[in-house]
């Protein structure tokens, strides 16, 4: 399963085309000792199985965010963080996001869901936490419906 959600995950990424880090090929961020990897696209972009098996729900009109946080190390070690933060759209409307963790033997995946409307822009504000440290990732993306 792990495989086919990363299969799906760097599918996905290779069709949005938006890339700010060469190393894998996703869209991550370097915040102090860590390289926070993170995508959101539309929920039906993967299968039920799944979506199922994560308990995502599938939606033409809901995202899925996902954000993997790792080591600056050599080993990419993931890590174990909290997440919390919100999304804005254009009007300023604010939605509060949970995070829920996901283990799967070294990998750690921090998921959550957005509902959104056809071409709706969200500006997403993350605080990652682990002990004393304390990072903010900011991103924009665009969502449309299938």
């Amino acid at each position: 399963m792990r495989v086919y959600l990363l299969a799906v995950l760097l599918l996905v990424i290779s069709f949005t085309g938006h890339t700010q880090g060469t190393e894998s090929g996703g869209q991550f961020k370097r915040l102090g000792n860590w390289e926070v990897h993170y995508i959101a696209f539309p929920s039906t972009f993967i299968q039920p199985s799944v979506a199922k098996a994560y308990g995502v729900v599938r939606n033409e009109n809901k995202a899925l965010i996902n954000i993997s946080v790792l080591a600056t190390d050599k080993a990419k070690t993931a890590q174990q963080v909290q997440i919390s933060g919100f999304a804005k759209n254009l009007l300023g409307n604010k939605k509060p996001l949970t995070f829920k963790q996901v283990i799967e033997g070294d990998a750690i995946y921090y998921l959550t869901q957005l509902d959104y409307y056809n071409e709706d822009v969200y500006r997403f504000e993350l605080s990652i936490r682990q002990g004393n440290e304390h990072q903010t990732l900011k991103f924009q993306q665009k969502f449309y419906v299938d």
